[in-house]
């Protein structure tokens, strides 16, 4: 493990500090320190940082509330830039996004730009503002009854191509399963982070598993 001592801060003293959610893995901004906010941050367990603009020290979250709790930093190959993995309480942005790196600038063309998330986003779109023959509005509009029941019956359609081990099916179907999975998520109020938490609590899975089997 290295020292502050061992960083390279620039003419100014400052150093780069990407910062990147801890669950989802997404970057949320890319502020600056200086020795002091990042001797700060490690001493609180809290991002703060130097604001240049106003050229004096900043805790994420003093006034706004969205703290952002450090999981760990680490400095790049030339020790010159940090990444600060965090667990957000809020918004990263000024603005109330998730994350401060919205505004596309160059995408390849042909290029898959699909996430999961963007998918998610778009599930929670139809829920707010129902669109007329969607279908995701259809569910949502039947209500958890029906959303419970498509779950089950692609639950039971992703048993049924695995156990052929038909592959191309078993795809289509997990597929659908994940999407109706979704819907029950938005329906139930639950976010990215509340499962990716839940996972993250898990990491001795194995071993409990390896308990139960020889009990």
């Amino acid at each position: 493990m290295i020292n502050i001592t061992d960083l390279k801060f620039d003419a100014q003293g400052l150093i780069p500090a990407i910062v990147v959610d801890f669950y989802t893995r997404e970057v949320l901004t890319l502020a600056y320190m200086n020795r002091e906010s990042l001797e700060i941050s490690m001493k609180e367990g809290r991002t703060c940082f130097w604001s240049r603009s106003r050229q004096e020290l900043w805790r994420k979250g003093e006034s706004s509330g969205n703290v952002q709790h450090i999981v760990a930093i680490t400095a790049d190959c030339d020790r010159d830039a940090l990444t600060v993995v965090v667990k957000k309480d809020g918004p990263a942005c000024h603005t109330g996004a998730e994350s401060c790196f919205n505004d596309e600038l160059y995408i390849a063309e042909g290029q898959n730009d699909f996430t999961v998330k963007a998918l998610m986003q778009l599930i929670e779109g139809r829920k707010l503002s129902p669109t007329e023959g969607s279908y995701t509005t259809y569910l949502f509009q039947k209500g958890l009854d029906k959303i419970l029941k498509k779950v089950g019956e692609e639950c039971t359609e992703v048993i049924i191509a695995g156990k052929a081990e038909d592959k191309e099916e078993t795809v289509y179907e997990i597929c659908d399963l994940i999407y109706h999975v979704l819907v029950l998520m938005c329906e139930a109020g639950i976010s990215f982070e509340d499962v990716m938490k839940e996972l993250s609590s898990r990491h001795v899975v194995d071993h409990k598993v390896k308990q139960e089997r020889m009990q």
